[in-house]
């Protein structure tokens, strides 16, 4: 364990929180919410680090007392055993964070193989994190959408955020959910009771500040429509809705819910920053070291990565091998079990990953 890493996570840590008290920061609700989030991020690590000294301190001076008194033994044992469990609980809490886990997420879904069903099938991914954010007390978003004839979507763009500012955001649940999910049930189209097998793909996006990214308005085509509803039909008299294209990369993002162009604009936009950021990202990770992609954080958007089985009720994540029976609860919100297995194979291989760096 790095002493010296320690020693200047604690020095920021003084500092954060003598910042924190600064009624000038508390102003400057930007740089609140930055401050906060690194307090908050810091302090179980500070936290763990003073107690596994303290568990030391207190071990040596049990074992000294033991020679003039034996009834320490039974203390010094269960520091003995408590030390080892704490310093594992420090060598994690060190590991390196993703920068993105405190923040908001945009979400996309799109239809895949199978026609209507599929558009069908996105609905009820849809569905599914609309009622795991209720559970969180987060708060969902249509930003755009594009309605099938029976009421799926061929497409749909939701910011999902969250209510905290502490280093534990939307992204840190959510970033996994990425990829190809499969579904197999009988379709609502099929007449003689056949079990079919579609697909909708998911795309999850970290939201960024403004100043993240930068755009150039050169680089921009911006088109506007009339927004609209079921069947195509139109729901707004004006061009409100917005479709920006980023034509250095071709990156498409667009906006209809709001009820103004200028507002559904600036939504697109922020739409547009979040994916530019997850390429920049993407080729980054990939040019540094395409060979060690984790087989939960992959950036094959191609890849299958979980498996709906209506007939049995079932629930298969393939990165992981997670598996359950309880598909109808999932799809009404209770996705955590799922979540935690994949956050858990994170962490795994992370720790991994930091052992064999030593």
């Amino acid at each position: 364990m790095d002493t010296s890493a320690l020693e200047a996570l604690s020095f920021e840590f003084g500092d954060l929180e003598e910042r924190l008290a600064d009624p000038a920061v508390h102003a400057d609700h930007a740089l609140l919410r930055k401050l906060s989030r690194r307090h908050a991020e810091l302090a179980p690590v500070i936290r763990t680090a003073r107690e596994l000294e303290q568990a030391r301190a207190d071990l040596t001076a049990a074992r000294e007392l033991v020679a003039e008194d034996p009834a320490f033994a039974a203390e010094a044992d269960e520091l003995a055993e408590r030390i080892p469990i704490l310093s594992d609980r420090l060598t994690e809490l060190l590991l390196p964070r993703d920068p993105h886990d405190a923040s908001d997420v945009v979400l996309e879904i799109k239809a895949g193989e199978g026609g209507e069903e599929s558009a069908l099938f996105a609905a009820d991914l849809l569905r599914m994190y609309q009622r795991y954010a209720e559970r969180q007390g987060w708060r969902t978003d249509v930003l755009d959408a594009n309605i099938s004839d029976l009421g799926g979507y061929k497409d749909v763009t939701v910011t999902v955020k969250g209510s905290t500012m502490g280093p534990d955001g939307v992204w840190s649940r959510l970033k996994f959910e990425g990829g190809v999910h499969r579904v197999q049930r009988v379709p609502v189209t099929e007449s003689q009771g056949r079990i079919h097998t579609s697909a909708a793909g998911v795309l999850v996006f970290p939201e960024v500040e403004d100043v993240e990214i930068e755009i150039e308005e050169k680089d921009l085509r911006i088109d506007v429509f009339r927004a609209s509803g079921h069947g195509g039909q139109s729901v707004n008299t004006t061009d409100s809705a917005v479709r920006i294209t980023h034509l250095p990369t071709g990156l498409v993002a667009s906006c209809q819910n709001e009820r103004s162009q200028l507002q559904n604009k600036a939504r697109a936009l922020h739409v547009l920053r979040a994916r530019l950021l997850a390429l920049a990202e993407e080729e980054a990770a990939a040019s540094a070291s395409a060979a060690r992609r984790s087989q939960v954080r992959t950036v094959d958007r191609s890849e299958r990565v979980r498996t709906y089985n209506f007939p049995e009720n079932r629930i298969s994540d393939h990165r992981v091998g997670f598996k359950a029976h309880n598909l109808d609860q999932v799809l009404a919100g209770e996705l955590d079990p799922v979540l935690d297995a994949l956050g858990d194979a994170d962490r795994r291989e992370r720790l991994e990953q930091a052992g064999h760096a030593r």
